[in-house]
Formats: C-alpha cells, sequence, structure tokens
C-alpha cells in the first residue's frame, strides 16, 4: 500500500523494453542519436509546434531550473505560487542556476491568481535599480495540493503576464495528468494558453527517469544547450533519455498511464469520502490531501501502507483528532491495494 509518491512506482515495461532495445550496438552520444530525432518529431506533432526546440534532461528539477534560467537574469525575480514546486523541492535549484535571481512568492492557499500576480509585477514596476526586476512567470500544473488549472484560469494568467511583456514557464511533472484531466490537448495547455516554455514530465508518469524542455521560440535553444552542458545535465548517453521519451509517447502510453493514474486517485477518493475523510482541496487528478482521524493512520501504518502525514505525530495524541496527509496514485496501482488501504478505514 505504497501512496507515498508517483516517483516511488515501477517503470512500464513497454518503457523498459525501449531501453534495452536502445542497448544494442553504437549511438552518437550527446543527444545526436537517431532515437531523438525520433522523439523531437513525436512531440513537434503532438503540440503542434513544429518549430519548437526539444531537449532531454533526466529529472524536473534540471528541467524546470534550466528552462526558467533561459528566461530570467541574476538581478531578476520569477513570479510563482507560494506553494510551487519550484520554491518548496527544488532546494534554490531555479535560483542557482538563473544566477542567483530570487523567486516572488504569490500569496495563495494552492492557485496562483491573476489579480494577486498583477499585484506583484505593479509592485516591481518602473526599474528602480534598488529592486530586483521582473522576470519570468511559472505555473504549477498540477498544483502542489493537486488541483488543475482550467484553461480559462491559465489564459488568465499569461494574460497578465503578457500585459507586463513577462514570459511564462509551466511546471508540468504531471503534464498529462492535467491534460487528461481537462481533455484537451497539449497545445492547448501551452502555447495556445501563452506558455513560452514547458517541462514535460515522464518520470512521475511511468518513465525511469526523463524530462522534456520544450520552447515555444527556438531562439532559446543554444542558449540552453550551453545551459544544459554547463550544468552538467548534457548525458553522454543520452539514447536511453531519448529511447525513454520515445516509448513513452509511442501509441499514446503518457497518456494511458495518466489516465489510469487519475481514475485510481478518483476511486481512492470516493471511498475516502465514504469513510469521513475531509479533504483540504477537492482532488482533480492524481493526488490528493486529506485528514482522518489519528486511530485510522495507526491502523494503515500498522498494516503497512506508506505516505506523507502533514502535521501532528501519529503515534501519540487523541485517537479522534484528524490529521492532514497526502496520498497519491500512480498508473500501476491496483483497484485491491486501494480497497486494502480503505478497509482500514
Amino acid at each position: 500500500m505504497f501512496f507515498a509518491s508517483d516517483n516511488s512506482g515501477i517503470v512500464h515495461p513497454k518503457i523498459m523494453q525501449r531501453m534495452v532495445d536502445a542497448n544494442t550496438g553504437y549511438a552518437m552520444p550527446y543527444g545526436n542519436d537517431e532515437i531523438m530525432d525520433e522523439v523531437r518529431t513525436q512531440i513537434r506533432e503532438l503540440f503542434e509546434a513544429p518549430e519548437a526546440a526539444v531537449y532531454l534532461v533526466a529529472t524536473g528539477t534540471a528541467a524546470n531550473s534550466l528552462a526558467l534560467a533561459c528566461y530570467t537574469q541574476p538581478w531578476q525575480t520569477i513570479f510563482c505560487a507560494q506553494y510551487s514546486h519550484i520554491e518548496e523541492d527544488e532546494c534554490n535549484a531555479p535560483e542557482f542556476y538563473a544566477g542567483g535571481a530570487k523567486l516572488t512568492l504569490i500569496p495563495s492557499d494552492n492557485k496562483m491568481t491573476p489579480d494577486a500576480l498583477a499585484a506583484a509585477i505593479d509592485h516591481r514596476a518602473g526599474g528602480s535599480v534598488h529592486m530586483a526586476q521582473s522576470g519570468a512567470v511559472s505555473i504549477t500544473q498540477v498544483t502542489e495540493f493537486g488541483s488543475v488549472h482550467s484553461l480559462e484560469e491559465l489564459r488568465a494568467l499569461t494574460a497578465v503576464a503578457k500585459e507586463a511583456n513577462l514570459p511564462v514557464h509551466l511546471d508540468g511533472a504531471r503534464f498529462a495528468n492535467a491534460l487528461v484531466a481537462l481533455d484537451c490537448t497539449p497545445a492547448e495547455m501551452t502555447w495556445k494558453a501563452g506558455v513560452d516554455v514547458v517541462s514535460f514530465g515522464g518520470t512521475k508518469n511511468g518513465c525511469a527517469g526523463v524530462e522534456a524542455v520544450i520552447f515555444f521560440d527556438p531562439s532559446k535553444a543554444q542558449e540552453f544547450e550551453y545551459r544544459r552542458k554547463r550544468g552538467a545535465h548534457l548525458f553522454s548517453k543520452h539514447r536511453y533519455l531519448s529511447a525513454q521519451m520515445g516509448g513513452y509517447l509511442t501509441d499514446g502510453l503518457w497518456t494511458d498511464m495518466a489516465r489510469k493514474a487519475n481514475a485510481n486517485c478518483a476511486r481512492l477518493t470516493a471511498g475516502l469520502r465514504a469513510n469521513g475523510a475531509k479533504f483540504l482541496h477537492e482532488p482533480q487528478a492524481n493526488m490528493i490531501f486529506a485528514s482522518f482521524p489519528r486511530a485510522v493512520h495507526q491502523k494503515l501504518h500498522a498494516g503497512g501502507a506508506r505516505y506523507y502525514v502533514l502535521d501532528g505525530d501519529v503515534a501519540t495524541g487523541p485517537a479522534e483528532e484528524h490529521l492532514a496527509c497526502r496520498l497519491v496514485c500512480d498508473w500501476a496501482m491496483t483497484n485491491d491495494l486501494i480497497d486494502q488501504f480503505l478497509s482500514h478505514f
């Protein structure tokens, strides 16, 4: 009963097989392999962006940080939600790769709002030499609390950025989960909504470790190549990244896995709701933030469940006290495991 993270699950056998298939003979290094040519074509077709510059890295932190660095000078700031991944989970990597640029956190209990973003940008208007200058805007999709920005919400945020002539980055570590939740196209959720660059995640959705960085403005391509190499994220045996992404995108596997993960989350959500759990935010993709009594947490832990409790001590305290937790479903989770988890309530 492992609900700690979608980073914890297995690699899809088809993706693993693609890596095995790639492990034959010789191939050009550093992203010059033939598989990467195929991946580039696949992504450009999926995103309806024939001129897009496409690159692969092994981690989401590298994807976000290197992409943002291409749009942010050291004296600038990146606008992001208070609880965005680049703020809470990347150990200042975006600031490091951008040469010391800071993050400006937009107050929010979940999603960044256009009004709050506009207020933060307006605060830095005027170009005073004494403060950080306005840089990129970064949007997390799916949010850190499991919510999905609608297309209308995305467009409203990017409109504020464009009004201020600021570029927009989309942190899509769970891009596929958001896409199937919205039932839209990759283009509709990115460049058609005003996004300039996207970190397109694979690791959390059945890959071993690969993320794509997609620039809809190809003029950023050369700078990214320099930054990726200087930042030690250019793989020499790149074909194993290419093979993963190639397998991920073939025959719609990436969306199939996301649909399964979201469906698993919906099943778990329904069971929790039926058992009186309280939800911090309405689950919309594959993550749940909920609370239920300490006594239930104790039974789950004793039964071998693994997940993150966000506040309080599970071992000691009133049995009826609610403790909040995060539960994440991936594509490989079975209905039996979900039902086994729910049987402890």
